[in-house]
């Protein structure tokens, strides 16, 4: 992927992570939390340009959750509210075992695609996600194993490397699909040459999404679009519509990065494109 795609016009998928695990309601009451709020939150940024949905689940107290009946009743809200959306299933997090992380990947059916952390991180003072090479090949595995795509989560150089390493490791399937992701502590940090760079060191062939946690979303997403890649956005890496004003949905914010894909001349994927795009 590279300027090139963005002049031959290949539509880009934009990809809404609804609610993540950290911030909650505490943050911004129009955070999704249950099942049927996650669902409906999907329906809406479907309808608003997203052909993908990023899921974490939470307990009914807003607690973040690995739990496969909890990831399964979030999916059958989804299927019932949404139309043809594609599920990603967050593997991600801190604090919780292996076996957990596995936990997302066994609904029934399976989601369409999972993250996958390609390193460790800081996370917070105190916490380090650790995302060891055994647990990155295990995780791995399982998706082969259930016919999940991964989506490879970039979070610095070194996760770069390691993207490498496992493809040297793992015969993954093509082509190969990488979130690069830029913002704050041991994230890539936020500039354009960085962006650059970090397209410039992908793997031959790989499609890439493009993801500015808080205020970097806008400017980063319209990047990813200039340079013919795909996008991210959404509550879960960005609570605010503007400087000070939150954001009203995760629709909101695919609508406004639907219609910047749409004044630069990218069509904006549907589900069916998006799934023909990343050989679902």
């Amino acid at each position: 992927m590279s300027y090139e795609n963005y002049l031959a016009g290949e539509p880009v998928i934009i990809t809404a992570a609804l609610t993540g695990g950290v911030q909650g309601k505490e943050a911004t009451p129009h955070l999704p939390e249950t099942p049927e709020e996650i669902g409906k939150a999907a329906a809406e940024a479907e309808e608003a340009g997203a052909s993908v949905v990023h899921v974490h689940a939470r307990k009914d107290n807003g607690e973040r959750t690995f739990a496969t009946e909890r990831f399964q009743e979030i999916d059958d809200e989804i299927r019932r509210q949404a139309d043809d959306v594609i599920i990603q299933h967050s593997t991600g997090g801190t604090g919780a075992s292996d076996e957990d992380r596995h936990l997302p990947l066994r609904t029934d059916p399976a989601p369409e695609m999972a993250s996958l952390d390609m390193g460790p991180m800081n996370r917070y003072d105190h916490l380090t996600s650790e995302n060891t090479r055994g647990l990155v090949d295990s995780l791995h595995e399982e998706m082969v194993e259930r016919g999940i795509k991964p989506e490879l989560e970039i979070f610095n150089d070194g996760h770069m490397n390691e993207t490498y390493g496992l493809l040297e490791r793992r015969d993954l399937a093509e082509p190969v699909y990488g979130t690069l992701i830029f913002g704050p502590g041991t994230l890539t940090p936020p500039k354009p040459r960085n962006f650059i760079n970090a397209i410039d060191n992908l793997p031959e062939g790989a499609q890439f999404n493009t993801l500015g946690f808080g205020r970097h979303q806008l400017p980063f997403v319209t990047m990813g679009i200039l340079f013919g890649g795909h996008v991210r956005v959404g509550l879960e890496d960005n609570i605010y519509y503007e400087r000070g004003e939150l954001a009203t949905s995760n629709a909101q914010l695919v609508e406004r990065v639907a219609r910047i894909a749409d004044e630069l001349g990218r069509e904006v994927a549907t589900p069916s494109q998006a799934r023909d795009i990343l050989n679902l």
